[in-house]
């Protein structure tokens, strides 16, 4: 989509803005609620107290300045444990329309650009559209076990990519 524009970087607002547009999707999507957006305010503010631009990497999706999407990459553990994918979302308006295979893009470049030798994301089972792009990008599933997201029971994942 010509009218997408993906930046870096944090601006003002963004943070929320990235909560938001999780919080209503899965809460309409998965029912997920107040525990799950409360977790994940929690990790964006801890990842967010410590961003450091050249060893992380954060990107949204905007349409007329409107957060349609997001990709992260947390670096700080990438020399032993890998980089950690982070809090890719779409909006519904523009999932299937190939801003996510961008920002998917994006992210992965990123982190051959930092060397980074792996990189993981942890999801759960049924977000198939994320997850076909994971395995289009060369993700495999390593791992899943029983877990739970805001009180709901899932299969939570792993997936790495190898680089």
């Amino acid at each position: 989509m010509d009218d997408v524009e993906i930046r870096r970087g944090y601006f003002p607002g963004s943070i929320g803005l990235v909560l938001e547009l999780h919080a209503r999707y899965y809460h309409a999507h998965w029912g997920l609620g107040m525990l799950f957006e409360a977790q994940l305010a929690r990790g964006l503010a801890e990842f967010f107290g410590r961003y450091d631009e050249v060893r992380d990497g954060f990107w949204i999706a905007a349409v007329a300045d409107r957060v349609e999407g997001s990709i992260t990459i947390d670096g700080i553990h990438a020399a032993d444990r890998g980089a950690h994918l982070r809090w890719f979302i779409m909006s519904d308006a523009l999932r299937g329309k190939g801003v996510g295979t961008r920002l998917i893009h994006t992210a992965v470049d990123f982190c051959h650009a930092n060397n980074y030798r792996r990189v993981y994301l942890r999801t759960f089972a049924g977000l198939d559209a994320a997850r076909h792009l994971y395995e289009k990008m060369g993700f495999k599933l390593v791992n899943q076990c029983p877990g739970t997201q805001g009180g709901i029971a899932v299969t939570e994942q792993r997936f790495e990519l190898s680089l």
